[in-house]
């Protein structure tokens, strides 16, 4: 069930752990929530555990999905939503191919997994996701090395709908306790950069980027029948 934007997630969602590791999870929440910064902790398939207020604040004008909202299923969410743009700057090529690259070495470790199944048969279902993910892929591992899939250390554009941030940079920090690890869940923190802005003499009202529909990839061309 697809969670709705805007309403934070004050316990962590209910996962098959013993009750020691529930009750972790629970403090661990506590101590999310005092980062300043957007974070959230995900499973192998990209579903999302944690999030903190940061992260919601920064998709709160994202409109509801059934299967791609940012705190349900975050690969989903950058692959999927048609508002993914809205926020994600660079949106194809900057977080849709690191997405798709994160998601071919999950169907490599966890290749019987359901939910990546039904990943891989929704990205099957749009021909320029398939192209892309198929041989735009390949091509872009290629050109850009294989560091370029490591998500610690990237730096990637954002639309923050904060005025005070606007049009911004992200740091992706991964930061994963042991105790996380073990449970097999990743932390990643969005670290906002300030960017210097040039002065404007008069105020310009900030164009908000259109909605597209699901098949949304133009970094690679659809393949001529």
């Amino acid at each position: 069930m697809a969670h709705q934007a805007g309403g934070q997630r004050s316990a962590p969602r209910p996962v098959p752990v013993r009750p020691e590791a529930q009750d972790y999870l629970r403090d661990y929440a506590r101590f999310l929530e005092a980062v300043s910064f957007p974070s959230l902790v995900v499973d192998h398939r990209w579903d999302v555990v944690l999030t903190n207020s940061a992260f919601t604040s920064l998709f709160r004008g994202i409109g509801p999905h059934p299967t791609a909202m940012p705190d349900d299923n975050f690969l989903r969410f950058v692959l999927f939503h048609p508002d993914a743009c809205t926020v994600l700057g660079e949106h194809e090529s900057r977080w849709c191919l690191p997405m798709l690259a994160h998601f071919a070495a999950a169907v490599e470790q966890h290749g019987q997994d359901r939910e990546l199944q039904a990943i891989r048969r929704d990205i099957a279902e749009d021909p320029i996701m398939e192209a892309a993910y198929r041989q735009g892929l390949p091509h872009w591992i290629r050109a850009v090395g294989e560091t370029a899939m490591e998500s610690d250390g990237a730096v990637r554009p954002l639309l923050h709908p904060d005025p005070r941030w606007g049009a911004t940079e992200c740091r992706i920090i991964e930061e994963t306790p042991a105790t996380l690890r073990d449970l097999g869940y990743t932390r990643l923190t969005l670290v906002l950069r300030e960017t210097r802005r040039p002065r404007r003499t008069a105020a310009v009202p900030r164009r908000r980027r259109p909605r597209r529909g699901s098949g949304h990839l133009t970094v690679v061309p659809t393949p001529e029948p």
